[in-house]
């Protein structure tokens, strides 16, 4: 009998692998609550491990090359009982046309993580019903990396996953966990992210994150002055959005991110090419103004 079942399921394990989207890392941390049961965040990891990485969230049929390469750490800072507090360190990588370097897309901390997590119960998710706060949460973040990734690649390509971010936030509007509602957080939070991104006053914003990757980073092992003007394109259009309204919270984060990779982009530019950009992030980042000046060093011995 045990022969029989192991013969089934190495037949299906190829299927289980199929429905893999995501190469993603997950991890928790519950060194700052002293005293606690290191079995039980162990058995976590592993549950939201098999949770993220062995379901099909996409519904394209993507290829073992094509897998969304992301990663989620769960900080937790506080236990009492079933009910958890903690910070996310969200980062989502996407790889460049014919080079092995890997663009970071977003890297950035939610704050205000609070969620129930009873071990051994399985972690249940279901499209338009809130199940579990926490899995509503975790599918969030998978959905957003989704949209992203997939505008990066085609003009307003991750529209679908967009929307199923709008829905989760909504289903979560009456929830007592911190991070879905409008008022909180100033608006760093998931509700004030989703709406950026879904806002039609702001839709530049996915023509810059199509320009710049497809367009721009992707021709540069073979044009490098072609996908740096292309770059240079896409960030004028993030000017734009914020001459609409500043400080944007997904600016804000997409700056975050992709900052020191411009940097190093235009160290290599022209002229007036570096002047242009090193203006622009100024005006996307003035919290660091002093940041982008090192792109203008060296500038008169560049071409």
């Amino acid at each position: 009998m045990k022969k029989i079942i192991w013969v089934i399921v190495c037949l299906l394990l190829p299927f289980c692998v199929e429905a893999q989207d995501f190469h993603c890392q997950l991890t928790v941390n519950s060194t700052q609550i002293s005293g606690s049961n290191r079995n039980r965040y162990d058995a976590l990891q592993e549950e939201l491990y098999a949770f993220v990485n062995d379901r099909k969230w996409c519904t394209y049929k993507l290829k073992t090359n094509e897998r969304i390469e992301c990663s989620i750490m769960l900080n937790l800072t506080e236990a009492s009982g079933e009910k958890m507090k903690a910070t996310m360190t969200i980062q989502l990588q996407r790889p460049v046309y014919k080079t092995s370097y890997k663009s970071t897309v977003l890297n950035f901390q939610d704050k205000n993580v609070e969620f129930t997590y009873e071990e051994g119960s399985p972690l249940e998710y279901a499209d338009n019903t809130n199940l579990s706060q926490f899995t509503s949460l975790i599918a969030f973040y998978l959905n957003l990396f989704l949209a992203i990734d997939f505008d990066t690649f085609s003009l307003n390509g991750g529209a679908d996953y967009y929307t199923k971010c709008q829905n989760i936030v909504s289903l979560n509007q009456s929830s007592s966990e911190k991070g879905w509602k409008a008022y909180e957080s100033g608006q760093a939070n998931r509700y004030w992210l989703i709406e950026n991104l879904t806002n039609g006053q702001y839709s530049k914003l996915h023509e810059f994150l199509y320009k710049y990757h497809r367009l721009g980073l992707d021709v540069m092992y073979e044009t490098p002055d072609a996908g740096r003007s292309i770059i240079a394109e896409s960030l004028r259009l993030l000017q734009q959005v914020n001459s609409q309204r500043s400080n944007l919270y997904i600016i804000r984060v997409l700056v975050q991110a992709k900052s020191e990779e411009i940097i190093n982009i235009f160290k290599e530019g022209l002229p007036n090419e570096k002047t242009q950009v090193v203006n622009i992030m100024k005006q996307l980042d003035p919290s660091n103004p002093s940041k982008y000046d090192v792109i203008m060093q060296n500038t008169s011995s560049s071409r």
